[in-house]
């Protein structure tokens, strides 16, 4: 089995509050130098066979109806290879 990630981020006009409390909070934690924090979604897949043009298609359908809302937020697309898997 093959996994795709999709990444769903709020795209960069829109407001964050949640990045913006997390960066707030860096400084009293002690972690100084953060500029800007932006919250996301990931969403791991196990793919059933070959992930090939049709199947990456078929996942990118289902984040643009399903996973993601277009209209505030981008996504992307990408197969995890072992070396990611282990990280």
């Amino acid at each position: 089995m093959a996994r795709v990630v999709v990444d769903v981020m709020l795209k960069p006009e829109i407001l964050d509050p949640q990045g913006q409390a997390v960066q707030r909070a860096l400084p009293r934690l002690g972690f100084e130098g953060i500029a800007d924090v932006r919250q996301g979604k990931r969403f791991e897949l196990e793919v059933e066979g070959p992930v090939d043009e049709a199947a990456l298609a078929r996942i990118h359908e289902m984040a643009e109806t399903f996973l993601a809302n277009t209209v505030i937020e981008d996504f992307t697309v990408r197969v995890e290879t072992e070396t990611e898997v282990g990280s």
